[in-house]
């Protein structure tokens, strides 16, 4: 008997049954279209194809577990509602694909409802992390997790001698935290991007230059998955010409960021450099009328830098601290969900799985789940000493770098963003007072006052 099933044989899905079968198990897969089946069975010749969706679950051990990489949406609740009939109590169905954290919720409603255990296993690490290792954050049942937390923890990468997977929480916690990690990749991303940019324009760096300075900051603070590939990506040519500069400039996106950003709104949880990452996308989206903009509306010339290698030390470190800011919001939005969706969501467990396997690994996640480690309970990643200790000794060179952008025309949206959340948090007195004068002023909303209780109108027309 095979000890799982894979349905859904793209890339991803054929790429994590063969990771399981590299560590020892035996894998039933399953495709709607039967060659798709035969062609992973021809890559990957020691999987079990079936072309019926019956033989599949029958060739299962009993409690089934079957894992579905299937395109999120009405393809996940179809390949549901095939199965519910072939499956009998205790089995266990688990959505690795990227779906909304709420249909999840849903989803897990009604299938333990009919007796069995549910599980959406957020997936992070993209082809090479599904064959090789990916991070797991699984969020269902604790005794469906049970089921499968020897093969998780078998598949899973590993950073610092630990797998990258733990329990996260109830119903839909797993992909909720997939989600808000994507939403931190997001913001990394265009942090880096920015970055590059000034160091370009204002720098003057050339590509080799730009390859060699990533390089060197990857075996530092800022190592990363994305600064170290970021460092490779600069040193590759086509024909005579570096490929990065023959890329369009429109970015791409597959909504993940966007739902970030919508349920920060939900919460109401500051989400700025996220939210900024996801409108940088749409305007670059739009690149012809951004060349007709470029021929139009004053701008400034690039002032070029003298002195590289101050300048280089100052950007980084305004990119390590903006990088703080985007693992703060988006460390929040968890805090928050955790209570709204009463999910018991352990910070620590989440930092360490980011730690390898996923895009945002990167060797500062050490210091968050240690941070966590000593106040479960911290209201705000900023407010833990060793990140109050690296905020004071870089914030002037973060400020110069928003500052010298700004008087070079270059958009450092997602920085200054993080400069302006941080500007805030801090402040323990922010202009929300004339708002709520305005407020009260044009609708009665009414405010409350700092020098005695209640909640007070003004008749503002009538002084």
């Amino acid at each position: 008997m095979n000890h799982i099933g894979v349905i859904g044989m793209a890339v991803m899905g054929r790429n994590i049954a063969q990771n399981m079968v590299n560590h020892g198990y035996k894998v039933a897969v399953f495709n709607r279209t039967h060659s798709v089946t035969l062609e992973a069975i021809e890559q990957f010749n020691q999987l079990e194809g079936y072309e019926s969706l019956e033989s599949f679950v029958q060739s299962l051990e009993v409690p089934r577990k079957i894992l579905l990489m299937v395109k999120a949406g009405q393809p996940v609740d179809a390949f549901i509602d095939k199965l519910i009939p072939l499956l009998e109590k205790g089995d266990l169905i688990i959505d690795g694909g990227n779906s909304n954290y709420q249909d999840t919720i849903v989803r897990h409603q009604r299938v333990t409802t009919l007796g069995l255990n549910y599980l959406g296993l957020g997936v992070s690490g993209g082809e090479e992390g599904a064959l090789e290792g990916p991070a797991l954050m699984p969020g269902g049942d604790l005794d469906g997790y049970h089921l499968v937390e020897p093969l998780l923890k078998d598949i899973a990468a590993v950073a610092y001698g630990e797998p990258c997977v733990s329990y996260i929480g109830n119903d839909g916690a797993g992909h909720y935290v997939k989600m808000v990690h994507n939403g931190i990749e997001y913001g990394d991303m265009q942090l880096i991007g920015e970055a590059y940019h000034l160091l370009k324009s204002v720098g003057g760096l050339s590509n080799d230059e730009l390859a060699d300075v990533f390089t060197q900051w990857n075996k530092g603070e800022l190592d990363s998955y994305l600064i170290e590939i970021t460092s490779e990506i600069f040193r590759v040519k086509d024909g005579n010409n570096y490929l990065i500069d023959m890329i369009l400039d429109k970015a791409g996106q597959k909504g993940t960021g966007k739902w970030t950003v919508e349920a920060s709104l939900d919460l109401g949880v500051n989400t700025s450099l996220i939210t900024s990452a996801v409108y940088a996308r749409f305007i670059s989206s739009i690149k012809e009328e951004r060349v007709r903009a470029q021929s139009i509306l004053p701008g400034v010339d690039h002032v070029v830098i003298s002195e590289k290698e101050v300048f280089i030390e100052k950007v980084r470190r305004a990119l390590y601290l903006s990088k703080i800011m985007s693992y703060a919001q988006g460390f929040d939005l968890l805090a928050k969900a955790a209570i709204e969706n009463n999910w018991s969501l352990s910070f620590a467990n989440i930092a360490r799985g980011f730690r390898g396997g996923c895009i945002i690994r990167a060797k500062f996640l050490n210091r968050i789940a240690e941070a966590y480690e000593k106040n479960p309970q911290l209201d705000n990643l900023l407010l833990d000493e060793t990140f109050v200790s690296t905020i004071k000794d870089y914030q002037s060179d973060w400020r110069e770098i928003v500052s010298i952008a700004s008087l070079n025309g270059i958009s450092l949206g997602a920085h200054s963003s993080a400069l302006s959340y941080y500007d805030s948090y801090r402040s323990g007195r922010l202009p929300a007072n004339l708002i709520q004068a305005q407020r009260d002023y044009f609708g009665a909303h009414t405010f409350e006052r700092v020098d005695k209780e209640g909640v007070y109108h003004y008749d503002w027309i009538g002084q």
